[in-house]
């Protein structure tokens, strides 16, 4: 029986409706492979490959159209205290989180969208890739897995580095952006972090390019 979809706020949808224009207005074309591997279900980690300021909304724009859902996103916490950036990123479902070391209350924060039933979305790295090749994982994920008993949906990210390449100030028109969704994958609670962090980077690496994978390859 499918799982009950709770109601998706109206900013939300409006901002995904803007960027999806805007994402059409400079000919970006978004290619979906594997869309059958979305699971139907509540507490969802969205974890992927990050090259691009890009690749959060359209994740979210992606996964709202094919599966109905909000995917929540942390973001560093500077962002929330601009002016107009931080009600908009607050509205649209993001939450913050101090870069450089543990925050114990992102963290939480993030468990909580689990077990409220949401989509949590996050790049194990930590940060966008400056080579555009896989980089080492954070413990986050998994951990969060563990702990949560939530299902891992590993999304492989390719072409949204060339759209908004990193330190560039506008985005390149006509690219083609690529999602390679992966089967859910199951962390056991008893698992190794490092181990099952290794595990999802090469989940994530067999849904790449061999040129985005790097040690991974």
């Amino acid at each position: 029986m499918a799982a009950a979809r709770p109601r998706l706020p109206l900013v939300f949808r409006a901002l995904n409706r803007l960027m999806w224009l805007g994402l059409r207005l400079i000919g970006t074309r978004v290619v979906v492979e594997g869309a059958e591997h979305i699971p139907d279900a509540p507490g969802v980690i969205v974890a992927f490959n990050h090259l691009s300021i890009t690749d959060p909304p359209i994740v979210s724009i992606t996964l709202e159209r094919l599966a109905g859902r909000r995917v929540r996103f942390m973001a560093k916490a500077e962002a929330f205290e601009q002016p107009v950036v931080g009600p908009l990123m607050a509205a649209y479902g993001g939450f913050p989180v101090r870069r450089g070391r543990a925050d114990r209350e992102a963290y939480r924060a993030a468990l909580e969208v689990l077990r409220a039933g949401e989509w949590l979305g996050l790049a194990p790295e930590g940060t966008r890739s400056r080579t555009g090749t896989l980089g080492e994982p954070k413990p986050g994920a998994v951990l969060l897995a563990m702990r949560a008993g939530a299902p891992v949906l590993p999304i492989g990210v390719a072409g949204t580095e060339q759209v908004w390449p990193v330190g560039r100030r506008l985005p390149r028109f006509g690219q083609r952006v690529t999602l390679r969704i992966g089967e859910p994958w199951l962390v056991e609670r008893s698992a190794d972090a490092e181990a099952a962090s290794e595990e999802l980077m090469r989940r994530i690496a067999a849904l790449l390019p061999a040129h985005y994978r790097g040690r991974y390859g």
